[in-house]
């Protein structure tokens, strides 16, 4: 059985020929490959598209963020606005007691029985007179 290119050859026996041919003169050529196009970078049509996004980006980010920082501080005006309304309520509601309160002590009949009953006055039968003539 015979196994091709197994076998090893002397490459000194074979002389080798070398042909020459005419050397042509490399030129760079410019053009617009894939090479070139990769060479060349970002275009600037694309980088303005990229900073506009991300302008767009910022700025809606910072237009949500101010209204939430606006939507926040009104919920909390709207809290202690709810808050001082319910205090109102209750100062309205303890002034009518108080009125009454004051009503009912304020009595004439009530100062009358307490300053006999209590303190044991009584009316004046006569009416002094001073004249400062």
């Amino acid at each position: 059985m015979r196994r091709g290119g197994s076998q090893a050859y002397r490459l000194d026996a074979y002389e080798y020929q070398v042909e020459q041919t005419p050397s042509r003169e490399f030129v760079a050529v410019e053009g617009g490959r894939l090479d070139a196009k990769a060479r060349m970078g970002v275009r600037p049509l694309f980088a303005k598209l990229v900073m506009s996004a991300v302008l767009v980006g910022v700025l809606s980010f910072g237009l949500g963020g101010l209204a939430v920082f606006l939507t926040s501080g009104t919920v909390s005006l709207l809290q202690q606005n709810n808050a001082l309304s319910s205090q109102i309520k209750d100062e309205r509601a303890l002034n009518g007691e108080m009125r009454i309160e004051r009503s009912l002590l304020t009595r004439s009949e009530r100062i009358t029985q307490i300053a006999t009953q209590n303190l044991g006055m009584v009316y004046a039968n006569t009416a002094d007179r001073l004249d400062l003539n």
